[in-house]
Formats: C-alpha cells, structure tokens, sequence
C-alpha cells in the first residue's frame, strides 16, 4: 500500500471540513478542529483481550482512533510510531489517553493478534477489532473507508484504507483530525490541551 494512497482519503475529508466553514472553539488547536462536525465515540467491537467493549467504556479518557491492520507494511507501523513518540512526549499526561487501533482486516486480526502488535509500539494502544458488518459501519460512521486488494498466489494480501487519526475528548466528542504526516508539537500541543485545560502547552 502507498502512503499516497492511503493519505489521500483523509486530506478530502480534511478539505471538505474546511470549506464546511469554521467554528468558534474555546480551544486553540493547530489541527483541524472537527469539535461539532464528527458523531460521538460510539462502537460495539471486541478489544485486544477478548472483553465486548463500546465506546462508552472509554469515557474519560483523551482517545485517538485509528484504522488499519497488523499485516500493514508501511502507513500502520509508522503511525503507531509516531503515537509513541507523542505520548512519550506528553509525560504522565499520556495516561488519560488511549490510542484505540480498529483493524479494518478482521480476518487476520484476532485479539491475540492484535494485543501482540499494539502492545510493541505503545503500552496506552488498544487494538479493537469486530465482525465485518461491524468494523464497515464504524468506518462509514467517520467517512474512513478501506478496501482488499486481491491477494498474491501465497495467499497474502494490503488493504488499502484511510489513514486518518480521530481525537475525541474525555466525554467521547469528536475535537480534532490529523494525519500521520501532522508534525508532533501539534500533536502534542493539542493532546495537551485536550488532557489539561489548566495548563498551558
């Protein structure tokens, strides 16, 4: 999969939030302030140890959702990377926050699958995963999307899909977009905000 390729979905959605118009937050945040214009946290999938697990069980926490897959060879390993570097930078801050990696390749990524992969890149990752219909409907609920290319004669096969990170808020509201190409001081800087109002990033 190219990392153009899987950009590209999650800047249209970037430009199409821009020419929606701009909304007045209380927040200044260098990335695209989505705050009103994405639905609510909201899932039924199954995480990285077997439990049922909605949206609603991560309340309180600072969550940034992504989409992708473990058998990913590019776009998926860097960003989780690039996750850990953020989180690593926000200090004892970071443990209000969860990065939660929805598998768009429920096939592959059983939840032991998935625990192994998240849990090499960031202690704070939670990989989710869910039947087809499931892991579909969430994808559409935030104009993500991906698509199985044909596999190879050994039976392996990419799956193309959006790249786009979701930030939502303690109460589950949709706050921020970024794309695994946003610098890490706005990352940071936004988490920051998001994880302590009180003080300044």
């Amino acid at each position: 999969m190219k990392l153009r390729r899987a950009f590209l979905p999650a800047l249209l959605l970037v430009a199409g939030l821009l020419l929606g118009g701009c909304r007045h937050d209380e927040l200044p945040f260098r990335l695209t302030n989505i705050s009103g214009h994405m639905p609510d946290l909201d899932f039924k999938l199954t995480d990285d140890h077997g439990k049922a697990v909605t949206g609603a069980d991560y309340r309180g926490k600072v969550a940034l959702l992504y989409f992708g897959y473990t058998h990913c060879p590019d776009v998926c390993p860097l960003t989780l990377a690039q996750l850990h570097v953020v989180m690593q930078r926000l200090g004892p801050l970071a443990d209000g926050a969860r990065i939660l990696f929805v598998s768009v390749d429920p096939a592959r990524d059983t939840p032991a699958v998935m625990h192994a992969y998240v849990n090499a890149f960031d202690p704070r990752a939670v990989g989710l995963t869910g039947d087809a219909r499931a892991t579909e409907a969430l994808s559409k609920r935030y104009r993500s999307a991906f698509t199985r290319e044909p596999g190879s004669a050994d039976g392996s096969y990419e799956v193309s899909h959006s790249s786009a990170i979701y930030v939502f808020d303690r109460d589950g509201k949709a706050r921020v977009l970024a794309t695994p190409s946003a610098s890490h001081d706005d990352l940071v800087h936004d988490l920051h905000l998001l994880l302590d109002t009180g003080a300044t990033p």
